[in-house]
């Protein structure tokens, strides 16, 4: 092997660093918490030496978070491109939101995530700050948007925005719970089909929030 080859393989190994390191540390991140996880392991999982990891994250924290951004923070743009390019009503919308959300994230490690920020938040106060910036105020703008978009096109009926995010943000949460809590032990009579699930809340959701015509609309309690 000539010293060039030697070179170009050190050279693809260094840059292909940083990305076994995310992934090393989202697994033992998801597995054991954030409090219990040790830089020494992820580097040994990732198979570079405790020194290499800090050269690019300087710190436990600031590894949580270069995770957090690669697996769902630095993503939103990607959504919000979706979002304006989709052409579908507004029940089509909700649908594909709710699926592509399960499909990339909560199928996936990174739904982990979400969970270990719920129960360590208040031992760790900074990364639950961080994930409330990074995570949960853009997905609240993202949800609003949907929501603006189905009431400008007179499929929704006018909604508090504040509040009814956390009707589309509620379903998933729980599913992540189970999936993270109960599904391990759960018997296979109880067994949840996570799209079939979403399905229903799409349904129940969106009946409840359409718009209605003005002759079939319920009379206001002052008006009978």
């Amino acid at each position: 092997m000539s010293p060039t080859t030697t070179t170009v393989k050190r050279e693809r190994r260094k840059e292909a660093r940083p990305g076994e390191l995310l992934d090393a540390a989202l697994s033992i991140f998801v597995a054991k918490g954030f409090a219990a996880t040790r830089v020494e392991e992820v580097a040994a999982r990732a198979g570079v030496s405790k020194g290499t990891l800090f050269l690019y994250f300087p710190s436990k924290e600031e590894l949580f978070k270069a995770v957090v951004r690669e697996n769902i923070a630095g993503r939103f743009p990607e959504w919000n491109d979706e979002l304006t390019q989709f052409e579908g009503d507004s029940f089509s919308l909700l649908a594909y939101v709710m699926h592509a959300w399960w499909q990339r994230i909560g199928m996936t490690e990174a739904s982990g995530i979400t969970k270990l920020v719920m129960s360590e938040a208040g031992q760790f106060p900074e990364i639950a700050g961080f994930y409330q910036q990074e995570v949960i105020e853009p997905s609240h703008a993202l949800l609003k948007r949907i929501l603006q978009r189905g009431i400008d096109r007179g499929e929704l009926r006018p909604l508090n925005m504040e509040y009814a995010v956390y009707s589309l943000i509620a379903p998933m949460i729980f599913l992540l719970t189970w999936k993270h809590a109960m599904a391990p032990c759960c018997p296979p009579s109880q067994t949840i089909d996570p799209l079939g699930f979403i399905d229903t809340q799409v349904d129940l959701l969106f009946n409840g929030m359409r718009a209605q015509p003005a002759a079939d609309a319920p009379s206001s309690p002052s008006s009978t």
